[in-house]
C-alpha cells in the first residue's frame, strides 16, 4: 500500500465516495417508493400474482453493463450521464423491492386487518396506517440486501466512465497500481456495512413493539 498516494488522492477519493453513496442510495429510495404501490396491488392481484411478480423478478436479470448502454438511447441521456446509472439500479431496486412488500403485507396477521376493518379502516388508510407499519421488519430485510447489492453494482458504471469508486478500480488496472483498488474495495466494504446498519437502525426505531435483539 502506499499511503502517500492515498494522501495526494484523498480530495478525489472523498468525491469519488460521496458520487458512490449518492449513486447507491437514490436509487433504492425511488425503487422503494415505487414498489410500495405495486407490492400492494401484487399482493391483492390474486391469481396473477406470481406473474406479476415474475416478470418484475426478471428485469434483476438483465445485465447491468447492458443497462448502463442502452438506457441512453431509450432516455435520450449521454453515455456518461449519471441519470443512466440512477434508472438503471432503479429497476433492480424495484425487481427487489416489490416482492419484499408483497411478502411483507402478507406477514400480517388475518385477525389484524378483521379487527381494522372493524374499526372502521378502509383499504388505503388499512394499508398506510395498520399494514405497512406491521410489514416493516420483512420490508427491512429486503431493503438492506437492495442498498448493498447496488453498492456492488454501481462500481460496473466504472466501464460508461461515471464517476465513483469503481474508477479506483479502473485506475489500478490500467496502472497495475493495488493501492487504488485496495482503496476502492475497503471504502465500498465500508459504505455497504454503513448503509446496511442504517436501514436496520431505521427498521428498528419504526418498530418499537419489535423484541429487542440480544
Amino acid at each position: 500500500m502506499r499511503f502517500d498516494w492515498l494522501w495526494r488522492e484523498s480530495g478525489r477519493i472523498a468525491d469519488l465516495f460521496l458520487w458512490h453513496l449518492g449513486l447507491s442510495v437514490l436509487p433504492v429510495l425511488i425503487g422503494l417508493l415505487l414498489a410500495l404501490p405495486l407490492g400492494w396491488i401484487a399482493q391483492r392481484s390474486g391469481l396473477f400474482r406470481s406473474t406479476f411478480l415474475g416478470a418484475a423478478g426478471l428485469l434483476y436479470t438483465i445485465p447491468s453493463l447492458a443497462l448502463f448502454v442502452l438506457l441512453p438511447l431509450v432516455l435520450g441521456t449521454k453515455i456518461l450521464d449519471p441519470i443512466n446509472v440512477v434508472a438503471a439500479l432503479t429497476l433492480y431496486a424495484l425487481a427487489l423491492l416489490v416482492r419484499t412488500v408483497s411478502d411483507g403485507l402478507d406477514s400480517v396477521s388475518p385477525d389484524v386487518l378483521q379487527a381494522a376493518s372493524a374499526m372502521g379502516y378502509r383499504a388505503l388508510p388499512r394499508f398506510l396506517f395498520v399494514e405497512l407499519p406491521l410489514a416493516v421488519p420483512v420490508i427491512a430485510a429486503g431493503l438492506r440486501v437492495a442498498v448493498v447489492s447496488n453498492v456492488s453494482i454501481v462500481s460496473v458504471a466504472a466501464l460508461v466512465g461515471t464517476p465513483q469508486l469503481g474508477l479506483l478500480f479502473t485506475q489500478g488496472l490500467q496502472l497495475r497500481f493495488l493501492t487504488p483498488i485496495v482503496a476502492g474495495i475497503v471504502l465500498c466494504v465500508v459504505l455497504a456495512a454503513c448503509l446496511d446498519g442504517l436501514v436496520l437502525f431505521v427498521a428498528r426505531r419504526l418498530t418499537p413493539w419489535q423484541p429487542k435483539a440480544r
